[in-house]
């Protein structure tokens, strides 16, 4: 038995919810955008709604109750996250000037980077779990699981893409490379503020 309407059309709207509201991913690719253009950018929204459907069938068969059975591996990946995320922020603080070229400073993430950055991203795994647990029906199971997954995914890609089409039109407007300094400074700086429930958890 797979998803019920009603239940499908639920989870629709927390799929996208969940993708299109702000968060690492969606910080990084409004960066993308400006920095490299869209189409620069088009392996990075690959890889995370790639990565992301992986993570949540992964979660789906199992992964969770392992993370729930040895919490240690989960502080130990949620901590590898933040310093992933810190370094992230570090590159798109440093980043050169707006540019359309594969030889200009700097690369945009690729698909294979964003594809593992989900593993180690806590939004990324919030909403997996949510995804199962919420909304994931026990009677035909393994079924369902691939439905979510599939769903999410049809989701997520152009609603990353959103953030990215965003950042891509900012491109004029910060081409002044002092404007685009402090743009880039600001996404870093959200980058390590979504760190603060994390350092909160661990202050506790």
């Amino acid at each position: 038995m797979t998803l019920s309407l009603d239940l499908l059309l639920g989870f629709a709207l927390f799929a996208l919810v969940t993708s299109i509201t702000p968060g690492p991913n969606n910080t990084m690719l409004l960066a993308s955008g400006v920095n490299f253009g869209f189409n620069r950018t088009i392996p990075h929204m690959l890889g995370i709604t790639c990565g992301f459907f992986v993570l949540v069938v992964a979660v789906g068969f199992g992964l969770g109750a392992v993370f729930q059975s040895y919490p240690l591996l989960y502080t130990v990946l949620r901590y590898a996250g933040a310093a992933y995320l810190l370094y992230l922020a570090w590159k798109i603080a440093h980043s050169g000037p707006v540019s359309d070229s594969e030889d200009g400073k700097g690369k945009p993430i690729s698909y294979l980077g964003a594809a593992a950055f989900q593993w180690v991203n806590p939004k990324a795994w919030i909403m997996a779990i949510g995804a199962i647990s919420t909304y994931t029906p026990m009677q035909g199971y393994f079924i369902n699981v691939i439905v979510i997954a599939a769903v999410f995914a049809v989701i997520n890609l152009p609603s990353v893409g959103v953030w990215a089409a965003c950042g891509t039109l900012l491109r004029n407007v910060l081409k002044d490379h002092r404007w685009l300094r402090v743009f880039n400074w600001g996404m870093a700086a959200l980058l390590v503020i979504s760190l603060y429930p994390l350092l909160l958890e661990s202050i506790g």
